[in-house]
């Protein structure tokens, strides 16, 4: 089959002829219709200090798809061949006490598929029977194939109370936006959205901001303080990891207000906590991945609902064989959701 590989330990990838997958007794194999490139994608690409240090090439690469079940194992009863399904690509050990509690999604010994093993880029992909989500027939490929980051932002958005909040959003890359449509069609008013660059912040009007603020020469801070007659926002989502936006996360946070943490700083962030905590008796949370499956459940219902509309942010549709484009594109900054489709496909 072909497939997008890392062969070694260096920037780039190169579009190689791999062996199909073989299927165990509970696995699927997936024929790949659609799939996205995330932005841990773009760090494998350009090989960074996280990648070096996580990877062990030569690997396929990729983990948001979309597909149709091409064959099954002996053991298998959850799907057959010819079912559209997408997957969720954090593969849980079933045995920890996170997993035997419920909380899957923060399993202490997961593996991602496309980080950890073979991932999507690539005609074929095996995946574990348990981590198959059946996607509603109604719902068009270049959806599923983005409901990885869509299920971050639901899980994020929806970590708390939402209607008749307001919220601001920190942080526009891809879930970042995406977070900005759900909020909008679970009642959030009014929505604050910051972020460095003009592109996204288009895309943040597209998604339903009803303000949309540069950092850079505004001070988000003082504008949600303003807005809110100095209350704050009641719901803080902070997406981009960014130290600074996180500080100013905190400082515009209404007293009793929720702060949501899903951006991953890069460096450890110095905080006030009496006074951006414990005095402003702050509700803290970090957000990692998608709850399974609750939170799939939740986004295939607002896909399917017609309400959300995720059209502005795939700004981009190509075959595989263009992929250096697609992520050359997206390190400019000029692109959110690029859609790969494998030889042969529309």
């Amino acid at each position: 089959m072909l497939a997008i590989v890392k062969p070694e330990a260096r920037p780039g990838a190169e579009l190689m002829r791999v062996p199909i997958p073989e299927v165990g007794r509970r696995d699927v194999l997936v024929r790949v219709q659609a799939m996205s490139i995330c932005g841990s994608d773009l760090h494998i690409y350009q090989w960074d200090r996280w990648s070096a240090g996580r990877l062990h090439p030569p690997l396929v690469f990729g983990h948001e798809f979309c597909g149709v079940v091409e064959k099954v194992g002996d053991e298998v009863t959850l799907v057959r061949s010819g079912d559209y399904v997408s997957a969720e690509m954090h593969v849980a050990c079933g045995e920890c006490y996170q997993c035997r509690t419920g909380r899957a999604h923060i399993c202490q010994r997961v593996r991602i598929l496309g980080v950890d093993a073979d991932g999507c880029f690539a005609e074929f992909i095996r995946v574990p029977e348990v981590n198959i989500w059946k996607v509603d027939p109604a719902i068009p490929v270049d959806y599923a194939a983005v409901f990885d980051p869509l299920g971050n932002a639901v899980h994020t958005v929806l970590a708390g109370e939402v209607p008749g909040l307001s919220m601001a959003i920190l942080g526009c890359g891809p879930i970042g936006l995406f977070a900005i449509g759900v909020a909008k069609v679970s009642g959030a008013h009014p929505i604050w959205a910051s972020e460095v660059h003009p592109f996204r912040r288009d895309l943040a009007r597209k998604m339903g901001a009803n303000c949309v603020i540069d950092p850079t020469c505004q001070d988000p801070v003082q504008i949600v303080l303003g807005e809110t007659d100095g209350r704050g926002a009641e719901v803080v989502l902070e997406m981009s990891g960014n130290p600074e936006a996180i500080r100013q996360g905190f400082q515009m946070l209404s007293r009793g207000g929720r702060m949501s943490l899903l951006g991953i700083p890069s460096e450890p962030v110095t905080l006030n906590l009496a006074d951006d905590i414990i005095f402003r008796g702050a509700l803290v949370q970090g957000i990692n991945g998608r709850r399974v499956f609750d939170t799939w459940y939740k986004m295939q219902g607002l896909v399917k609902s017609g309400a959300l509309d995720l059209e502005p942010l795939i700004t981009e549709r190509m075959s595989m064989t263009d992929f250096k484009q697609g992520m050359e594109l997206l390190i400019s900054g000029e692109a959110c959701k690029v859609i790969m489709y494998p030889p042969g496909r529309p």
